[in-house]
């Protein structure tokens, strides 16, 4: 993810799918679906209710943390930014393409949102699939000081976390791409603003979708967690 008139060309700067070569795959189903892009809008989900968390996780194989993060940063936009229309199942959609929700590599979640241990993708090095991006944190976020990574479940990169990161407990402290409460606030708050606060309609969903990353590819798994998952928690 970028931030601003960059955005293009950082788009394509790395491949999804490389970090999760090691990761255990969940059970959940989820249809790969085709749709076409800026004219079709996933299946919709009402807000989480939390006292159903338990067996919505059981169903769907998010872990309760994670679900729990999703709800909880679409509650807080929906209080701070009516008009955006983003779902906690946008955000598993994306958590799950990014991260398998904090699960990656064996990773699992704390009972405060942070991470067992911190995911961090590979060097933007300029390697086939990849785009050379030079180190602009200076290694504090991601440990390297010649190359940028992608860093934390929802996978910023740290020019993005810097412009863009929310700190979702108010405490003071600075926002952790590697606490999943932030990373999904994060998420959320970036969302909404590429999707120029549409996220209920066809162009403003994939608008928000592309800029996350310039794929059609991508925009199509990340649609098809999301109707998955909104179909999974629907009545009867």
């Amino acid at each position: 993810m970028i931030i601003g008139v960059v955005v293009a060309a950082y788009l394509v700067l790395r491949d999804h799918d490389e970090p999760r070569k090691k990761a255990r795959q969940p059970q959940f189903p989820v249809p790969a679906l085709t749709p076409a892009a800026r004219t079709t809008l996933p299946f919709q989900a009402s807000p989480v209710d939390m006292a159903a968390v338990p067996d919505m996780s059981r169903r769907m194989q998010i872990p309760e943390r994670a679900l729990i993060a999703y709800a909880k940063a679409e509650q807080r936009q929906r209080e701070t930014n009516a008009n955006c229309g983003i779902s906690w199942t946008m955000l598993a959609g994306i958590g799950r393409k990014e991260s398998f929700h904090g699960r990656i590599n064996s990773t699992t979640l704390n009972p405060d949102g942070t991470l067992s241990k911190p995911i961090i993708g590979v060097p933007l090095d300029g390697s086939p699939g990849f785009k050379a991006i030079k180190d602009t944190d200076k290694g504090v976020w991601d440990g390297d000081t010649t190359w940028d990574r992608a860093l934390g479940p929802m996978q910023f990169l740290p020019t993005t976390w810097k412009r863009w990161g929310v700190r979702f407990s108010g405490d003071g402290k600075p926002a952790d791409p590697q606490n999943l409460d932030d990373s999904a606030a994060t998420a959320a708050r970036y969302l909404c603003e590429s999707g120029g606060n549409k996220l209920t309609t066809p162009a403003g969903w994939w608008q928000a979708v592309l800029t996350y990353n310039e794929s059609v590819a991508y925009g199509r798994d990340v649609f098809s967690g999301q109707e998955a998952y909104a179909k999974a928690v629907q009545p009867g």
